[in-house]
This record gives structure tokens, sequence and C-alpha cells, in this order.
């Protein structure tokens, strides 16, 4: 069983920025496609950032050039870099994994990643 575990989140204020990390149990990072997910209180879980087995890269609206993906397959690890944060940023954060899955597919509705991550809670103060 895949476990997926987050790290990186915290309290911050407005326009600073955090770094998420996501380490994967076994050797998926460069063969799946990897996302970043967020759910505020009240509110829909949405999809943040997808990085799929080809590097090929996908970004909702909301977060495109403030946040970016990354991985590292020697360490089993996907990154998410996160600058300019806003309040609305401000949500639990969910790393997800998923073999069939395209970086574009991976932010539409409904998806349905096979792997989670616990989570990491980011805080943004305004």
């Amino acid at each position: 069983q895949v476990s997926l575990v987050e790290s990186g989140g915290g309290s911050v204020q407005a326009g600073g920025s955090l770094r998420l990390s996501c380490t994967a149990s076994e050797n998926i990072v460069s063969r799946y496609c990897m996302g970043w997910f967020r759910q505020a209180p009240g509110k829909e879980r949405e999809g943040v950032a997808a990085i799929d087995s080809d590097g090929s890269t996908n970004y909702a609206d909301a977060v495109k050039g403030r946040f970016t993906i990354s991985k590292d397959n020697s360490k089993n690890t996907l990154y998410l870099q996160m600058n300019s944060l806003k309040a609305d940023d401000s949500a639990m954060y969910y790393c997800a994994a998923d073999e069939i899955y395209t970086a574009y597919q991976a932010l539409e509705d409904e998806v349905q990643f096979d792997y989670w991550g616990q989570g990491t809670q980011v805080t943004v103060s305004s």
C-alpha cells in the first residue's frame, strides 16, 4: 500500500511563501501523475496543480504564476512552491497520486486519485 506524507505547511502572512513536500513510500513519483489539492472549511476540494510522469504540468487559474509544482524522482518527492500567498490560499493541502491521469485530466472535477496523503495545513493571514 502506497503512503504519501505531506510536510511544509504552516502560517504565513499574505505575500509570503511556503514550500510543501510530499514523500511517497514507493517509487511512484516518476511513474504516476502527482497532484496537489486543497480544501478550505465549507468549500469543495479543488485541484491546485499536477505533474505527470513525463513532467507536463497543469495549474488551476487561481494559482497560475504564483505556484510551481515540481518533483525529484530520485527522492520520491513532490513539491509545491507557493509564492505571493493570499488569504484565499488558506486550506488543507493534500498530495495525491494516480497511475492513469494526465496532468490535464488531474484538475478536472470529480477526479478519483488512487492514493492520498493526510494533508498539511496552510494558513495565510492578511
